[in-house]
C-alpha cells in the first residue's frame, strides 16, 4: 500500500507554502526556515531541508509544523 504524501522537491513546496503566506527567514547549510507571521495567527515556522527531494515522512512533518492539512496542501498544487 502506497503513501499518500508524494514525494516532491523543495521547492514546490517552497511555492505552495507561499500561496499560504508563508516568507523566507533564515537558511543555515542546507536547512531554510519559512514563517507565517499573519495577523491574528499563531507563527508557525516551518524547516525544509534543501535536497534533492523530499522524503514522505519529511513532508508529513512540514505539514504538521505548518498546521495544514495534506487536501489542504495538494489544493494548490
Amino acid at each position: 500500500m502506497g503513501s499518500k504524501y508524494p514525494i516532491l522537491t523543495p521547492h514546490e513546496i517552497i511555492r505552495i507554502l507561499k500561496l499560504f503566506g508563508f516568507t523566507f527567514k533564515s537558511q543555515r547549510g542546507s536547512h531554510i526556515k519559512y514563517t507565517n507571521e499573519g495577523i491574528g495567527k499563531v507563527a508557525r515556522t516551518v524547516i525544509i531541508p534543501m535536497h534533492d527531494e523530499v522524503a514522505r515522512g519529511t513532508l508529513k512533518s512540514i505539514l504538521e509544523q505548518a498546521d495544514l492539512t495534506l487536501d489542504e496542501f495538494l489544493s494548490k498544487m
